[in-house]
């Protein structure tokens, strides 16, 4: 007599996601947690990376191997659009439409991510808040969504908790902003979910929360099927 068994199918490849202008990793870090296979490329090395790296300029990449990925996520560099660069005069590259028409020759889906800085040149953005996901920071950042995929805007809880000043300690009851040469590496990493960063990581990184929540709507968007076990006599 035969006893049935658990006998588990070959495991289908898991879906790929291109991670753009990635830095340390914490829009990579999210796409993994929602079930996808993460590539990130940088122009510069980024060892901190917890994910398959490749040292290129994204969007040259991109449009060379942008076919190969099921979803593509792009977070040009958002310096050029900051309060703080504005502040001290600095000057860097404005990559928002270039990226975009990058994307866009992929035929593949996409998202666009950058700061509230850079709202007018996004199209149609939804905006994601810590407070949406129970994070202790607000750290709002926005999303243009194309290929065919779209997200519908969550509602934006009251902002009621108060904020650390920026760049000083978080006292109790407050929410911190973690920008600038901020206080409470330790802290930060705690609140935004992404303990191998240092703290130029921690100040430009998306939260993994968001690109969790954005991974999971493209994998609906996409079919992706779940794994299946099989029982056999």
């Amino acid at each position: 007599m035969t006893h049935p068994s658990m006998i588990r199918r070959p495991s289908r490849p898991l879906p790929r996601v291109l991670d753009l202008f990635c830095c340390q990793g914490g829009a990579g870090k999210g796409y993994a947690d929602a079930g996808f296979d993460v590539t990130g490329v940088d122009i510069t090395p980024q060892p901190r990376y917890p994910y398959r790296f490749v040292l290129a300029d994204a969007i040259a990449f991109v449009r060379e191997h942008g076919t190969e990925f099921d979803f593509i996520h792009a977070s040009p560099p958002c310096q050029h659009d900051s309060d703080c660069q504005r502040i001290r005069g600095n000057a860097h590259p404005d990559l928002i439409a270039p990226t975009r028409t990058a994307l866009e020759g992929t035929g593949r889906p996409w998202v666009i991510e950058n700061v509230g800085g850079a709202r007018a040149k996004l199209r149609d953005p939804v905006m994601l808040c810590g407070g949406m996901f129970g994070l202790a920071t607000y750290r709002h950042r926005y999303f243009e969504t194309g290929g065919g995929f779209t997200l519908n805007q969550p509602l934006h809880p009251v902002h009621i908790t108060p904020q650390a000043k920026m760049g000083r300690p978080v006292p109790p009851g407050h929410f911190g902003q973690f920008i600038g040469n901020f206080s409470g590496v330790a802290l930060a990493r705690r609140v935004l979910g992404v303990p191998w960063m240092n703290r130029d990581g921690i100040r430009e990184c998306i939260p993994p929360a968001y690109t969790e929540w954005i991974g999971r709507a493209a994998l609906a968007r996409l079919a992706v099927p779940a794994p299946v076990l099989g029982v056999t006599a």
